[in-house]
């Protein structure tokens, strides 16, 4: 058992990929539950990820995580297509309304979420609108949403790479052979579409996301002419690591109510950090190595909130806490870290999954799932329909809980993020281990003879029990049939000073911050493994000098008493409990932190039962306490709360900031249980 950084990871992948990822080849007769690339796949060059993801379905949710799932599906997941036309009546499935990207959306976070939860009548419905798909297919290979004539009638390329994605998981989850031959027939259709009718507007910035269906087809049957296509989509797309380096508007946060841009676009951005991970995989250039870390600091730098995202609202709209986050670009940018922990084995990428993951994600849904917002805010105070907004691209009903507030494209894809997470909690190492690349509670079955590399192991089973984030400890649980040796390979969280890592009855032992922890020998029966995460408290400074408090994953924010009032009634299919909500606050918002040498006075954390809606102002499982002291002269600004400003008179120096209000002790908690909130706070 030893402590190995990325490098000595990264080079023991690469050492064993030849000797150890034997796989079954997968025709579209004869479907295999093998989830590798195949021996020709790798001669031809397609590079395999360092962690390979495992078969939908293998990984079952427990704990916090089974009941957030639970109530996305008796939430908008589970119930979008029986009543919003533009999936329940969606041209995709034979009806009359939107045929373009809405179905498809809503099937890559329903797909996952029936199979993790093996939810029957769920995954019938979506069987039959597979079944839609495949059956009325054409024989020249587009689906039949497409245009016949697409140079008369232009078709965005978008919807057909996505559709693609989304088929793919389907067939992972179920075998069909029909459903990967007509993958399989819709590639072929784009190849030759592309000639036809180059990538434009979506398609061009999304390019990378066609990529993915041809990869799984590849792995499973591999053709030259599929990777002729990806290097296709490839030269049509766009370059983002020429326009992130060449651009400088890209630094500029967009003005608001200012030029709509493509290339400034909050979601495109959240998707494309992956492209270079995908474009890596067919010619392992440097650069697409070393890129999407670079990207990602970038949009930091220039755009970063606290919440693990940056802020576009609906374009990249700079550091301010005021200005919002799209929900989309949320979950998208989750699959790109999913992709890229994935690809490149980097702990770097599962720290900041979990970081968005459990602030960003449950933040701008409210806690039954049944509303959610277009724009969420770093500092949200209320949430109203606001025609003096200071959004950078929305309107005035962008931070309202909602069907969908501002633009459906939100209420059609935001069902990935929970779903995709708990898929990707468990991958593959080359050399036939497991990797935990992020952590919740969970359970994992590989039966032996599935894979080639598992032959004559057995059934492999891991548990893992935890409370994790809002505990610091997790245990895991390893149960084998037959005795055999793998590895356990632990991601350690770069925050985790002082965290340890115990085997059995084994001596406790130190482990690396940042690095991958690797477990190696030989299971026999049951082995219990327990980790700690110790989580020490920080206090960060942010946006011109204000303060926000972090501790391990989670980011904390002051807990408001809330009155929600229902708008827009008379608006179609805004009946509870898929209405529309206003949210403001019932108790004090302007507050201060006294800060005294760099250290948050009176700060402490208590644990409390993680509630049955985990990521609610109730079910918290953790708060803090810390000293405060209201400021009342930072009220509302044009609905908003006011910004908190270096040039301010009320913030003439942030740092120093004057009250004369008593100290309070008041209640912080984790910014992923809040639905309006004070997460960066001005210093008293």
């Amino acid at each position: 058992m030893s402590n190995i950084d990325r490098r000595d990871f990264l080079a023991s992948v690469a050492a064993t990929v030849a000797a150890t990822s034997t796989v079954t080849e997968l025709s579209a007769q004869a479907p295999s539950t093998s989830t590798s690339p195949t021996k020709s796949a790798k001669r031809a060059g397609i590079a395999p990820p360092a962690l390979t993801p495992l078969p939908l379905g293998a990984i079952k949710p427990r704990g916090w995580l089974l009941n957030q799932l639970r109530i996305q599906r008796e939430g908008l997941s589970g119930h979008l297509d029986e009543f919003w036309p533009d999936v329940a009546d969606s041209q995709w499935f034979g009806g009359k309304a939107e045929g373009w990207e809405r179905a498809p959306y809503w099937m890559d976070g329903a797909i996952p979420l029936a199979w993790l939860l093996n939810d029957e009548p769920l995954k019938a419905r979506l069987t039959k609108y597979v079944d839609h798909i495949v059956t009325h297919q054409r024989a020249d290979g587009w689906y039949h949403v497409y245009p016949e004539d697409a140079v008369a009638k232009r078709y965005d390329m978008w919807a057909i790479l996505l559709a693609n994605k989304v088929l793919c998981q389907y067939h992972e989850a179920t075998g069909d052979a029909r459903v990967l031959a007509a993958v399989t027939k819709s590639l072929r259709a784009l190849a030759s579409g592309l000639d036809r009718t180059p990538l434009y507007d979506w398609g061009r910035t999304r390019w990378f996301e066609g990529l993915i269906p041809i990869f799984y087809v590849y792995e499973r049957a591999p053709e030259p002419w599929l990777l002729d296509l990806a290097k296709k989509l490839r030269a049509q797309g766009v370059d983002f690591e020429t326009l992130y380096t060449t651009d400088e508007d890209m630094k500029v946060p967009n003005p608001r109510r200012g030029l709509w841009k493509w290339t400034k676009h909050v979601v495109n951005a959240g998707m494309s950090p992956k492209a270079a991970a995908l474009s890596w995989r067919l010619d392992q250039r440097a650069n697409d190595r070393a890129w999407p870390r670079k990207m990602i600091e970038f949009l930091d730098r220039y755009h970063g909130q606290v919440n693990g995202m940056f802020a576009g609202d609906e374009t990249l709209s700079g550091k301010n806490p005021l200005q919002g986050t799209e929900l989309c670009s949320v979950v998208e940018f989750m699959y790109s870290l999913e992709v890229l922990l994935s690809t490149f084995g980097d702990p770097y990428f599962g720290d900041r999954l979990e970081r968005v993951a459990f602030n960003a994600l449950p933040a701008t849904m409210s806690p039954d799932m049944w509303s959610h917002q277009y724009d969420q805010q770093v500092n949200q105070v209320q949430c109203t329909i606001n025609p003096d907004h200071s959004w950078s691209s929305n309107g005035p009903q962008a931070n309202l809980f909602g069907l969908e507030p501002n633009y459906g494209c939100c209420t059609s894809n935001m069902h990935q993020g929970w779903p995709k997470f708990a898929a990707h909690l468990w991958m593959r190492t080359s050399d036939g281990g497991f990797a935990a690349g992020v952590y919740a509670p969970s359970h994992v079955t590989v039966d032996g003879g599935q894979l080639t590399v598992d032959k004559g192991r057995g059934t492999v089973e891991i548990t893992c029990d935890t409370g994790y984030p809002f505990r610091d400890t997790v245990g895991i649980t390893v149960r084998v049939e037959k005795a055999a040796r793998f590895p356990l390979v632990l991601r350690i969280p770069a925050w985790a000073e002082g965290a340890t890592v115990k085997v059995g009855d084994g001596a406790t032992v130190a482990a690396r911050p940042g690095t991958w922890h690797r477990v190696e020998r030989e299971w026999s029966g049951e082995t219990t493994v327990s980790l700690r995460f110790p989580m020490k408290a920080k206090v960060t400074t942010r946006y011109n000098n204000s303060v926000a408090i972090e501790r391990g994953p989670l980011v904390y924010a002051l807990k408001l008493s809330e009155e929600w009032t229902r708008v827009n009634a008379d608006r179609p299919h805004r009946e509870p409990p898929h209405a529309d909500y206003e949210v403001r606050p019932t108790s004090p918002w302007n507050y201060g932190i006294v800060i005294a040498k760099g250290v948050a006075q009176g700060l402490v954390f208590e644990e409390r039962p993680i509630g049955d809606q985990p990521f609610s102002p109730n079910g918290a499982g953790i708060v803090a306490k810390v000293k405060a002291r209201r400021v009342p002269s930072w009220g509302l600004v044009r609905g908003w709360a006011g910004e908190i400003s270096s040039t301010d008179q009320i913030w003439a120096d942030a740092s120093k900031t004057v009250s004369q209000e008593p100290i309070e002790t008041v209640e912080l908690i984790p910014y992923g249980c809040t639905n309006i909130r004070v997460t960066e706070f001005p210093v008293v």
